[in-house]
């Protein structure tokens, strides 16, 4: 017997009764998924987008809820101000932000190493968690969610999920699965052994959601 063997045979051994079956084992999986909202954590709130928004704040996130997509400039300008930022921001080529009038805002499809500010596209929202997805594609510069330090981020409020179990099920048999996708909870920030904390450690230091209630 190998000592792979051994271990294995061991564990079954310690395991016991019914475990040693593999079909009474799928039984019991069966049986926690079978009702899933016993095992979830509960929402924060009532609502998808209560919960959602107050999990991002409590991250650190900001949040600016608009009527439409056309009042996007207007709501990325008055962050950008608020930041004292320039007005020269990197915009994602999404089709959604080609028609819109950017007005003073001078918008670049180009994204530098040392970019302040970005603005990008979500694919869906997480209200567990608070938590961006961020989907890969040919009008996708994933770069745009690490480079800048300031990421701001459109998401549509009918596009938040519950829960994360929510978003993984959307993909199954969806032939426009990404190859990959980045899920954001609020910015990035890391502690040394002292406990001080330090923003944008290994990505964005502030992240902005501009929350759109459009149909």
């Amino acid at each position: 017997m190998s000592a792979r063997d051994s271990i294995l045979s061991a564990i079954r051994t310690g395991l016991g009764g019914s475990r040693n079956d593999p079909a009474a084992i799928a039984a019991e999986a069966a049986d926690l998924l079978a009702a899933p909202e016993t095992i979830r954590p509960p929402l924060v709130a009532a609502t998808l987008v209560d919960a959602f928004c107050e999990k991002s704040e409590a991250l650190g996130a900001t949040v600016d809820r608009i009527g439409s997509i056309d009042e996007v400039p207007a709501s990325v300008g008055r962050y950008l101000e608020g930041q004292g930022l320039s007005a020269e921001i990197a915009v994602e080529s999404a089709a959604l932000f080609r028609d819109l009038d950017w007005g003073d805002l001078r918008p670049r499809l180009a994204v530098a190493p040392d970019a302040p500010a970005a603005v990008g596209l979500a694919r869906h929202g997480i209200a567990e968690s608070g938590s961006l997805v961020i989907h890969s594609g040919k009008e996708t510069r994933i770069l745009l969610a690490f480079l800048p330090l300031h990421h701001i981020v459109v998401l549509r409020a009918a596009s938040i999920v519950s829960h994360l179990e929510d978003y993984a099920a959307l993909l199954v048999g969806h032939e426009t699965s990404p190859r990959n996708a980045v899920l954001i909870t609020g910015p990035s920030g890391t502690t040394d052994i002292e406990g001080s904390y330090v923003r944008g450690a290994h990505g964005p230091g502030f992240v902005h959601v501009i929350l759109v209630f459009d149909a």
